[in-house]
Protein backbone atom coordinates (compact mmCIF):
# COMPACT_ATOMS: atom_id res chain seq x y z
CA UNK A 1 0.00 0.00 0.00
CA UNK A 2 1.69 3.11 -0.88
CA UNK A 3 -0.23 5.88 -1.28
CA UNK A 4 0.70 8.64 -4.47
CA UNK A 5 0.47 12.37 -3.97
CA UNK A 6 -1.06 13.70 -7.11
CA UNK A 7 -3.71 11.09 -7.21
CA UNK A 8 -7.23 12.21 -7.33
CA UNK A 9 -11.07 10.78 -7.32
CA UNK A 10 -14.43 12.11 -8.75
CA UNK A 11 -17.56 11.26 -7.96
CA UNK A 12 -20.47 12.88 -9.64
CA UNK A 13 -24.44 13.34 -9.00
CA UNK A 14 -27.66 15.60 -9.67
CA UNK A 15 -29.29 18.25 -7.40
CA UNK A 16 -32.29 16.50 -6.42
CA UNK A 17 -34.46 18.01 -3.46
CA UNK A 18 -33.59 15.29 -0.99
CA UNK A 19 -29.92 17.19 -1.13
CA UNK A 20 -31.13 21.07 -1.12
CA UNK A 21 -30.33 22.87 2.27
CA UNK A 22 -34.15 23.23 2.49
CA UNK A 23 -34.53 19.09 2.89
CA UNK A 24 -31.28 18.99 5.07
CA UNK A 25 -32.46 21.62 6.99
CA UNK A 26 -29.44 23.88 6.50
CA UNK A 27 -31.21 26.51 4.93
CA UNK A 28 -34.84 27.16 3.62
CA UNK A 29 -33.73 27.49 0.09
CA UNK A 30 -33.89 24.67 -2.64
CA UNK A 31 -30.43 24.66 -3.49
CA UNK A 32 -27.50 22.32 -2.99
CA UNK A 33 -26.71 22.01 0.60
CA UNK A 34 -23.22 22.72 1.90
CA UNK A 35 -23.36 19.66 4.29
CA UNK A 36 -24.42 17.48 0.95
CA UNK A 37 -21.37 19.18 -1.26
CA UNK A 38 -19.29 18.21 1.55
CA UNK A 39 -20.29 15.08 1.87
CA UNK A 40 -19.43 14.34 -1.97
CA UNK A 41 -16.04 15.47 -1.36
CA UNK A 42 -15.46 13.47 1.51
CA UNK A 43 -16.79 10.51 -0.25
CA UNK A 44 -14.11 11.25 -3.32
CA UNK A 45 -11.76 11.28 -1.01
CA UNK A 46 -12.63 8.36 0.44
CA UNK A 47 -12.71 6.65 -2.65
CA UNK A 48 -9.42 7.85 -3.89
CA UNK A 49 -7.66 6.60 -0.86
CA UNK A 50 -9.38 3.29 -1.07
CA UNK A 51 -7.65 2.40 -3.93
CA UNK A 52 -4.51 2.04 -2.28
CA UNK A 53 -5.73 0.12 1.32
CA UNK A 54 -5.44 -3.77 1.84
CA UNK A 55 -8.19 -5.82 2.54
CA UNK A 56 -9.86 -4.88 6.34
CA UNK A 57 -8.38 -1.06 6.10
CA UNK A 58 -10.79 1.65 5.39
CA UNK A 59 -10.06 5.72 6.13
CA UNK A 60 -12.50 7.85 8.49
CA UNK A 61 -12.67 11.46 7.96
CA UNK A 62 -11.00 13.75 10.85
CA UNK A 63 -11.75 17.19 9.44
CA UNK A 64 -12.61 18.94 6.69
CA UNK A 65 -12.89 22.67 5.65
CA UNK A 66 -14.75 24.23 2.63
CA UNK A 67 -16.34 26.85 1.26
CA UNK A 68 -19.51 27.39 -0.42
CA UNK A 69 -18.94 29.61 -3.33
CA UNK A 70 -22.27 29.18 -5.62
CA UNK A 71 -25.52 28.27 -5.62
CA UNK A 72 -26.62 25.14 -7.37
CA UNK A 73 -30.43 24.79 -8.21
CA UNK A 74 -32.22 21.32 -8.30
CA UNK A 75 -31.67 19.37 -11.79
CA UNK A 76 -28.16 20.56 -12.23
CA UNK A 77 -25.26 17.96 -12.33
CA UNK A 78 -22.52 18.49 -9.69
CA UNK A 79 -19.10 16.47 -9.30
CA UNK A 80 -16.09 16.81 -6.57
CA UNK A 81 -12.55 15.76 -6.66
CA UNK A 82 -10.77 14.75 -4.51
CA UNK A 83 -7.02 14.94 -4.71
CA UNK A 84 -3.89 13.35 -1.94
CA UNK A 85 -1.48 16.45 -1.51
CA UNK A 86 0.33 14.82 1.70
CA UNK A 87 0.59 11.56 3.40
CA UNK A 88 2.12 11.40 7.10
CA UNK A 89 1.73 7.60 8.10
CA UNK A 90 -1.49 6.85 8.51
CA UNK A 91 -3.07 10.37 7.78
CA UNK A 92 -3.99 11.40 4.75
CA UNK A 93 -4.62 14.95 2.98
CA UNK A 94 -6.56 16.11 0.07
CA UNK A 95 -7.70 19.13 -1.67
CA UNK A 96 -11.24 19.17 -2.25
CA UNK A 97 -13.37 20.71 -5.01
CA UNK A 98 -16.80 20.99 -5.97
CA UNK A 99 -18.49 21.81 -9.77
CA UNK A 100 -21.69 22.52 -10.69
CA UNK A 101 -22.27 22.51 -14.70
CA UNK A 102 -21.70 26.12 -14.73
CA UNK A 103 -17.83 26.51 -13.03
CA UNK A 104 -16.32 25.92 -9.63
CA UNK A 105 -19.37 26.07 -6.41
CA UNK A 106 -16.74 24.77 -3.57
CA UNK A 107 -12.44 24.38 -2.35
CA UNK A 108 -11.23 23.50 0.59
CA UNK A 109 -9.01 20.56 2.31
CA UNK A 110 -10.24 17.50 4.27
CA UNK A 111 -8.39 14.80 6.21
CA UNK A 112 -8.79 11.06 6.80
CA UNK A 113 -7.16 8.72 8.40
CA UNK A 114 -6.38 4.95 7.88
CA UNK A 115 -8.03 1.82 10.14
CA UNK A 116 -8.91 -1.65 10.56
CA UNK A 117 -12.43 -1.23 9.88
CA UNK A 118 -13.24 -4.16 12.40
CA UNK A 119 -11.65 -2.91 15.20
CA UNK A 120 -13.02 0.70 14.71
CA UNK A 121 -16.41 -1.03 14.31
CA UNK A 122 -16.46 -2.49 18.03
CA UNK A 123 -14.86 0.49 19.72
CA UNK A 124 -17.34 2.71 18.52
CA UNK A 125 -20.31 -0.21 19.41
CA UNK A 126 -18.36 -0.71 22.56
CA UNK A 127 -20.47 2.84 23.70
CA UNK A 128 -23.39 0.70 23.51
CA UNK A 129 -22.57 -1.61 26.16
CA UNK A 130 -21.31 1.34 28.82
CA UNK A 131 -22.92 1.52 31.86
Amino acid sequence: MELKIGTSFEVNGVVTWENTAKAVGSSDLPVFATPMMMAMMESAAAQCAAQFLDEGMTTVGISIQSSHDAATPVGMKVRAVATITGVDRRRIDFSVEAYDECGRIGAGVHSRFIVQAQPFLEKANAKLQRD
